[in-house]
């Protein structure tokens, strides 16, 4: 079933992570076995001063955050909403720990300013435990990293 507007929209508000460590503008689509998102670099990006001074790069490990925040995350939550038919409050209190990577390749850097396109297709889902192979490109469809990366669901406050 591929989700409608207003789901992919409630799905992106219950992504825990907030600025300055959100990575997530948009879900572009989303059904049962995969998601894409985007996420536009924004010139002042907090890590930028100091990755690199003179030549500002976006750091690896915040590429790998980008993808298993829309990969990971909001596939998960996306996922779990459906199985477990909760309703989006549920789906809110939930938090995804992210719990493994796996062959992370990079191909080309990301420059601040750029918009990048993350495409998660489901590996399983079982158990609140989600497994996904994600890559990012540019949006002319260039490479720019992939691999596999995990993460499992917890419900938070619960007695």
């Amino acid at each position: 079933m591929v989700a409608d507007q207003e789901t992919m929209d409630l799905i992106l508000n219950a992504v825990p992570q907030k600025h300055p460590f959100r990575f997530i503008d948009e879900i572009i689509e989303l059904d049962d076995d995969h998601i894409v998102g985007s996420y536009r670099y924004r010139e002042d990006e907090y890590f930028y001063e100091g990755h690199f001074p003179d030549r500002p790069i976006t750091p690896g490990v915040i590429l790998i955050e980008t993808m298993a925040q829309t990969g990971v995350v909001a596939f998960g939550l996306y996922l779990t909403m459906r199985q477990k038919d909760y309703s989006l409050e549920e789906t809110k209190q939930l938090t995804t720990l992210f719990t493994f990577v796996e062959g992370v390749e990079f191909n080309n850097i990301v420059s601040p300013g750029e918009r990048v396109i993350v495409r998660g297709e489901k590996i399983y889902f079982r158990r609140g435990s989600l497994k996904t192979r994600v890559s990012m490109e540019r949006e002319n469809g260039e490479n720019i990293c992939f691999g596999v990366l995990a993460g499992a669901g917890v419900m938070l406050n619960e007695a």
